[in-house]
């Protein structure tokens, strides 16, 4: 520990405010970032204030070690990860501190979400212009840090453009301010006898000469490059009017910001703890998008000189290898309407305008240059909505990469190439033919219009021989890029994967410049070291050992579609798609967004569990308590499966990891009441009267929910007078015509059948009322609270006998329904990995609807009409099941409440309720359960009106409304039921 005595680590965590982490779990999460890398640190820290950063500072300079700052940790090339300690800043410092509307500028904390700040600031008709594809995650500070750009940087610039003051600590834990400086200020600074003077003069003594300049604008990348992150940016230093020859007249350039060289040094050099920026007005509200198809990369490249032309705000590219990627992605089938055929390239081209006639003249002019160069075999024009579709399937694309099945991976280290627009087809032409020399079909994903092109070798860097090929490529390239006098990074930074070729792109001299710089600033090298100079080997320190023989695990969940559970982990590139706040729309990872912890995102769970199934030496390598406690905030929403660009399925490695860990462990007396709790129902509903009693009994209910590990705070749920199952005994269904339109079996699932009787009577005489032969089978319950709780062994054996019941009985004309989505949505998905007879599974899931589904479809066949039901008018607001929303959509719901003429339904965009099943019960989750509710759906039903009625699918989500609002929620079919005429 750097020749740390433990009491003193122990003294510095007893010392800050924040937090302090030096547990193996957090150390494991914090090893990587969305790189190939992974260095495992000293501890985590979560500061809370600039005092925090400040014991943080001098205790890595008391013990030698280091400080790797991080924000949201999507770094590709290994900035975030060190064996110092990692200090997270994205949890406290997340403040937008003030706004000046006058001078267009805003004044925020490094741990701000760039689309958080821009939703802060639209109401002031302004917003912060770059824009990246992580823009619903990465935070101010990672985007100073790292230069960032994005789509909009041939219109708005980059990050460094709009950074006009950093308030930071220096290595001395000394508070700097850095802004622009006239000529006077800069030479007051020079006369300080502190750190902060010492800098100053150091980079005034290093850049003065004419002779270092010219050395500098020689070999520095193209000046037109406006993204290039290589190094320090002394090449912006020296235009300043200070380092200019005639320091005299002070007309002469730009004042001397410092601000110009800390964006883009990946806090190497300072800590940064307030970024003030400056705004641009937002764009015009018009806008049209024109995807150009083309069949070849090469057609594609040679257009973007044409249309660049035209006043575009963003020039994108996409390759065939992200497009195929996007037709196996849920979220991104549903974004990819406007693809036509199978192209081989797109070329995405936005124009805005202030006006609908302005942006016609605009796409009229577009389509006319496109019609004479003649490239392109389709050009569909996207407006409104299409366009924000078309710009999610391309933010999805780096995520997406991560979908590749196998150890095979696209891999970030020459994906950040930029070169001058007029050099673009010459380098991508030579870039192709060294691809083709190393075996290579490159990934193409780019920011055409600015002339970088994110492009990706496949490697597989489990294996020396691909060990060996990523550095050659990286070499390869690195040299090609000189030649055109390009940059190496034009907005990923240099991390660890590039910073070995800042000598070669930069040349020695000035490199060494680089090194002094850093000194000055940093003499103890305590501030992120091994990037940008003295850096780390780009090909050790690997996220994966090198030819290591992978442990065979065994499973009882079948992961054979990702090569086994290992794979399905390492589907997690890092991406960080996962921390996305609840404004941002849909439901991953309601943890994280209710307690903003890593610990807590998909990304975590994932790393943690292909970290210790890597490396334990356990003879059971799921036995850790660590794992335990990576997952136990996981609600098993699913939403990681469908929402994950790599579609990383959680739910399942956690129902795998339970099952593993309690085969040592045991099964505590809770997790069997959850689990069997269908049983228990079975019991307990011969007496539903005397159990109800007991049950909302305070005494006897507050006995019950102490035996249980439930939340004092919840109502248990009511026993059913009588179960669906026996009422059907006892009643003859109600007769159909003969002439029904279909036979559906309808599956009769636990909770309707114990406690959501009235539904499942609802949803036979809604289907019988429209002509519909409902037939029930005996069946097992559906598994749902077994597999919750790990006993897969248990939930098996339900799936091998529901499959038997239903086979053979389920087709197109004979589907299966459901009520309740977590039970008849297990057909769907665990199911197909669990049974044995796994085609009958697949089969059955073929023909297996959410009871919304079925009737949206037959809406659609013409066989259920608007006239069938009331035109009373209602307002009714809509919640959606997780597992609705992952596996299934939540428009067969919108669509069959909207049938009845005059009634007005909206979605709520409410993410998770927190419920989650078992998971809102119990005592210790209660709080995080409700924080969730709070976050949009508890206050999206308190603001409606008493008439509105709340619409809510799962038993589960009804009774956290219940809990959190105290409104009732109904089933879409009693909404129905009611309204039939």
């Amino acid at each position: 520990m750097h020749n740390l005595d433990r009491s003193e680590f122990i003294k510095l965590k007893s010392s800050l405010d924040g937090e302090l982490h030096s547990d193996d779990l957090m150390r494991r999460i914090y090893a990587t970032d969305a790189s190939v890398y992974r260095k495992l640190p000293l501890a985590v820290a979560y500061p809370k204030n600039k005092e925090d950063i400040k014991r943080l500072i001098h205790f890595a300079k008391q013990y030698k070690t280091s400080l790797i700052p991080r924000t949201a940790g999507t770094s590709l090339a290994g900035q975030c990860v060190g064996d110092g300690i990692v200090v997270d800043v994205s949890k406290h410092f997340t403040r937008i501190l003030n706004i000046d509307e006058t001078k267009k500028t805003v004044n925020v904390q490094p741990g701000v979400v760039r689309d958080e700040l821009n939703n802060y600031l639209k109401p002031f008709g302004l917003f912060f212009g770059p824009n990246t594809s992580t823009s619903n995650r990465c935070m101010i500070g990672g985007m100073v840090g790292n230069n960032s750009s994005g789509t909009t940087s041939i219109q708005y610039g980059v990050t460094r453009d709009k950074v006009l003051n950093l308030k930071t600590l220096l290595s001395d834990g000394s508070e700097v301010e850095f802004s622009s400086l006239t000529i006077e200020e800069f030479q007051s600074k020079l006369e300080l006898t502190t750190l902060e003077g010492d800098i100053y003069r150091t980079i005034y003594d290093e850049l003065k000469s004419k002779t270092t300049q010219d050395q500098i604008k020689h070999s520095f990348p193209k000046p037109s490059i406006h993204r290039r992150n290589t190094g320090y940016a002394i090449d912006e230093l020296i235009k300043s009017n200070v380092l200019q020859y005639s320091t005299s007249d002070s007309s002469v350039g730009p004042e001397f910001n410092m601000c110009q060289l800390l964006s883009g040094s990946e806090g190497t050099l300072a800590f940064t703890t307030e970024i003030t920026l400056q705004l641009d007005d937002l764009p015009p509200t018009k806008s049209a998008m024109i995807a150009l198809h083309f069949d070849s990369i090469e057609t594609c490249l040679k257009s973007v000189s044409h249309v660049m032309k035209h006043h575009l705000h963003t020039c994108e590219m996409m390759d065939d290898s992200i497009l195929n990627l996007t037709k196996h992605n849920k979220t991104q089938q549903e974004n990819r309407s406007f693809i036509q055929g199978n192209p081989v390239a797109i070329l995405m081209c936005e124009l805005k305008a202030e006006t609908s006639e302005e942006l016609q003249d605009q796409i009229e002019s577009f389509l006319q240059t496109v019609k004479e160069i003649n490239l392109s075999f389709a050009n569909p024009v996207l407006k409104g909505e299409e366009i924000d579709k078309a710009i999610e399937l391309r933010k999805a694309g780096l995520g997406l990469l991560g979908n590749i099945i196998g150890d095979k991976k696209a891999v970030a280290c020459i994906e950040d190439t930029a070169v001058a627009l007029e050099d673009l087809d010459a380098y991508i032409s030579e870039f192709t033919n060294l691809m083709k020399s190393f075996n290579q079909k490159a990934v193409y994903y780019a920011h055409a219009g600015a002339g970088e092109l994110h492009l990706r070798p496949i490697l597989d860097l489990k294996q020396s021989e691909d060990v060996i090929l990523f550095r050659k490529i990286t070499t390869a390239v690195a040299q090609l890029v000189k030649k055109y006098n390009g940059s190496m990074s034009g907005e990923h930074g240099d991390g660890i994967v590039r910073a070995e070729f800042i000598p070669l792109m930069i040349g020695e001299e000035n490199y060494q410049i680089l090194k002094r710089i850093k000194s000055a600033f940093d003499p103890e090298n305590i501030f992120n070291p091994g990037k940008i100079v003295e850096a780390y080997p780009m090909d050790e320190s690997l996220r994966y050992k090198v030819d290591r023989k992978e442990p065979q695990i065994e499973t009882l969940l079948d992961f054979s579609s990702a090569q086994g559970i290992l794979r399905e982990a390492e589907k997690c590139n890092g991406s960080g798609d996962c921390r996305k706040l609840p404004e941002f729309g849909g439901t991953m990872c309601p943890s994280y967004r209710a307690t903003r912890n890593e610990k807590d995102t998909t990304r975590a769970r994932a790393n943690a569990l292909r970290d210790y199934l890597t490396n334990s030496e356990k003879a059971n390598k799921f036995n850790h308590t660590e794992l335990k406690d990576v997952f136990e905030l996981c609600l098993s929403c699913k939403a990681c499966a469908s929402e994950c660009p790599s579609s990383v399925d959680v739910a399942s490695l956690k129902a795998e990891f339970l099952y593993q860990y309690q085969k040592v462990n045991g099964v505590s007396l809770r997790t069997k009441l959850f689990a069997y709790n269908n049983k228990i129902n079975g019991y307990i509903s011969q007496f539903p009267k005397l159990s109800n009693f007991m049950f909302s009994n305070q005494i006897t209910g507050s006995i019950i929910k102490s035996i249980g590990g439930v939340a004092r705070e919840r109502n248990l749920p009511l026993i059913s007078s009588r179960s669906l199952s026996k009422i059907l005994e006892k009643t003859k269904q109600e007769k159909v015509k003969q002439n029904y339109i279909k036979e559906v079996y309808l599956f009769n699932d636990e909770f309707t059948n114990h406690l959501d009787t009235q539904i499942g009577l609802d949803a036979i005489e809604l289907l019988n009322a429209l002509n519909y032969k409902v037939t029930i089978i005996s069946h097992s319950e559906s598994g749902r609270a077994m597999l919750s709780k790990g006993l897969l062994e248990d939930a098996k054996k339900v799936a091998n006998e529901n499959v038997s019941k239903f086979n053979n009985i389920i087709t197109e004309n004979t589907p299966l329904i459901g009520i309740e989505p977590s039970a008849i949505l297990t057909f769907k998905d665990e199911y197909i990995r669990l049974a044995d007879n796994k085609e009958s599974a697949k089969l059955i899931a073929k023909h297996t609807y959410l009871i919304e589904e079925f009737i949206q479809q037959e809406i659609q066949n013409g066989n259920i009409r608007s006239e069938q039901f009331t035109t009373e008018a209602r307002a009714i607001k809509f919640h959606g099941h997780c597992h609705q929303k992952a596996l299934s959509n939540q428009k067969s719901s919108f669509d069959i409440l909207n049938l009845p003429k005059n009634y007005k339904v909206t979605i709520i965009p409410s993410g998770c309720c927190g419920m989650a099943g078992s998971f809102g019960y119990e005592k210790e989750h209660y709080e995080v359960s409700m924080q969730i509710g709070e976050q949009t759906l508890f206050p999206a039903i308190r603001k409606a009106s008493e008439d509105t009625i709340i619409a809510a699918n799962g038993t589960s989500c009804r009774h956290q409304i219940a809990d959190g609002t105290n409104r009732k929620a109904v089933h879409p079919v009693s909404i129905l039921r009611e309204a039939l005429l």
